[in-house]
């Protein structure tokens, strides 16, 4: 039993602030426009980045990183979601994808 919601990826909000907690690598191939990138190891050291009043659309690559940095998140007290599928269900739901390094963006 967790203390947060899990949503699917069409659930999130066109204007959600979305955490992204995957690697950097992961991130600079492809990632949602406008999200938050905090990978999972660093968000203890990098928590004040984020609005403790604002609700988090956490995300990884299939949601097993994303459920872990939600619940810890709630356990800080903050407002966290899980996004159930992660990256891989974004694509796959043709969400608009950017990358960092110029090449067209994809999921790894």
């Amino acid at each position: 039993m967790s203390d947060f919601d899990t949503v699917p990826v069409n659930d999130v909000p066109e204007d959600a602030a979305i955490l992204d907690v995957r690697e950097d690598y992961e991130w600079v191939a492809g990632h949602a426009d406008g999200a938050i990138h905090i990978p999972l190891d660093q968000l203890p050291a990098r928590l004040e980045e984020l609005d403790p009043d604002e609700d988090l659309y956490v995300i990884c690559r299939t949601g097993g990183r994303s459920f872990r940095a939600a619940q810890w998140l709630t356990g800080q007290g903050y407002a966290a979601i899980n996004v159930a599928g992660g990256m891989d269900q974004w694509l796959e739901s043709g969400k608009p994808l950017v990358s960092d390094n110029g090449l067209k963006p994809l999921i790894l």
